[in-house]
């Protein structure tokens, strides 16, 4: 069993990538941003606190299926530390591989055509590519965690992308 946290700014195709690597594994797909639209959905207001309690959420349900032997894949951002370390603690707490896969698109003109279009849950708000250069600069600088970088500019192997991923498992 292995924990993969997907990683990179919103856009750039962490859930396309997520969900191609859980369909592959098998493995459990939790998305953050779809733990914290509920809570937005349910009426909370629409804050750190919110955000914060998708991750914590999602850690809770990564935990049971972890438990249960499950291949667990974390769709979030992940890109302030304590984010990070829960995923670090948990791997850790079960014993398991953990990867994180930093997604990017270094083509900026098609990352802002991708934010302009793409689907979002619901209660979710869209985001401007100014969003998304304002998180970059937010973004907490990365210790050692383990991680593997695709980039999503072309288009996407998702089968050279698992027996990529795969392979960085073993590496660990």
């Amino acid at each position: 069993m292995a924990l993969i946290a997907m990683a990179g700014l919103p856009g750039v195709g962490k859930s396309t990538i997520a969900r191609g690597l859980a369909e592959r594994f098998p493995g459990v797909l939790i998305n953050v941003d779809d733990v914290a639209s509920a809570l937005v959905r349910a009426e909370f207001e629409r804050s750190f606190a919110t955000g914060l309690a998708g991750y914590l959420v999602a850690e809770q349900v990564a935990r049971v299926n972890l438990a249960l032997g499950s291949h667990v894949i974390v769709d979030g951002a992940n890109s302030a530390g304590y984010a990070r370390n829960i995923w670090t603690a948990l791997a850790r707490e079960f014993g398991t591989e953990l990867l994180f896969v930093e997604v990017v698109c270094t083509d900026l003109a098609a990352h802002a055509a991708r934010l302009a279009t793409r689907r979002l849950p619901a209660g979710q708000p869209r985001i401007s590519f100014d969003d998304v250069v304002v998180a970059y600069a937010e973004a907490e600088s990365w210790a050692a965690e383990p991680r593997w970088l695709v980039n999503t500019t072309e288009d996407v192997d998702h089968d050279q992308v698992f027996a990529d991923v795969q392979a960085a498992l073993r590496g660990y």
